[in-house]
């Protein structure tokens, strides 16, 4: 079995068309089915219900997607330490929360870039529980999380707090500020990739005694652009980061709402495995981001 199959897998699980995806891997639709069928033939499972609307899991198929991830990545960092040797490789592969990742470190990277230009970094947008496990488990060197837990394998380094706002399009129709009980007025569009938030809006629902439940959800999509692009259209109400929505308060296509005595402030963390022998570059990049730190996101 070749470790691509799982690679494949997963890119098949996620967009759901294995024609998309052989265009994206410059291979034939007929060559990517057959080596999804040897997955499955060598798993002894079937992984996947194809039909023209295309493919979805089945519920062995969601077994492997967990895995199949992680498979490939571990395998690739395995190859990077082969080519250069697990202490003198150039690599760093971290892992964020997708506001971070999209928005914040790109800034970051571009100046640990002028700082060692020798140096490769790989960034995955993940959600923090996820990267908590890749991190322990050596997949990530690195991971830029929301929130402190009391996992004894990691190091935490607080940077600071990433604000996330209430954010309609600028023309749609809701008062700049509101009371909460008004909240539960409004459509809202919410994101898979979003769960520390949620959880986080659910303690602060729960504590003025209401829930996340309450709360008129459209839909869930799995990015914040797909979100964003909501808002365009006028669609409702959604919990975005600050910093995802700057350019679009700057030119007033969209606002915040304000929402009385409610504020949802997630703390980030640089995260490490605690007494892990550490590749040169990896700890470059640690002791050079706690100098430029926040100040450096874009």
């Amino acid at each position: 079995m070749h470790i691509e199959y799982f690679d494949y897998f997963y890119q098949v699980a996620k967009i759901k068309s294995i024609s998309k995806v052989a265009k994206q891997i410059h291979i034939s639709q007929s060559a990517l089915s057959q080596q999804l069928q040897k997955l499955e033939d060598s798993l002894g499972y079937k992984l996947l219900e194809r039909s023209n609307k295309g493919v979805i899991l089945t519920e062995m198929g969601e077994i492997v997607l967990k895995y199949s991830e992680n498979l490939t990545n571990i395998y690739n960092k395995m190859l990077l330490e082969l080519d250069h040797g697990s202490d003198e490789s150039n690599s760093v592969l971290m892992e964020a929360c997708p506001s971070i990742s999209n928005y914040a470190l790109p800034c970051s990277l571009y100046k640990m870039k002028e700082k060692f230009p020798s140096h490769k970094y790989q960034l995955i947008t993940n959600v923090s529980r996820n990267i908590k496990s890749n991190v322990i488990n050596d997949i990530s060197d690195i991971g830029f999380v929301y929130g402190k837990s009391n996992e004894s394998a990691l190091s935490y380094y607080e940077i600071g707090k990433n604000k996330f706002v209430l954010t309609s399009s600028y023309y749609y129709d809701v008062p700049k500020s509101i009371d909460l009980e008004d909240l539960f007025k409004y459509p809202l569009i919410s994101m898979t990739i979003q769960d520390e938030v949620r959880d986080k809006i659910d303690v602060l629902l729960k504590s003025n005694g209401y829930s996340y439940d309450d709360l008129k959800v459209l839909f869930i999509l799995d990015t914040i652009e797909a979100v964003k692009s909501s808002l365009h259209k006028n669609y409702g109400l959604a919990f975005l980061p600050y910093i995802a929505i700057k350019e679009e308060l700057y030119h007033k296509q969209f606002k915040i709402i304000n929402v009385d005595k409610f504020n949802v402030d997630m703390d980030v963390y640089m995260i490490g495995k605690k007494n892990s022998p550490k590749s040169k570059a990896v700890q470059d990049f640690i002791d050079y981001f706690k100098i430029i730190g926040e100040k450096s996101f874009c």
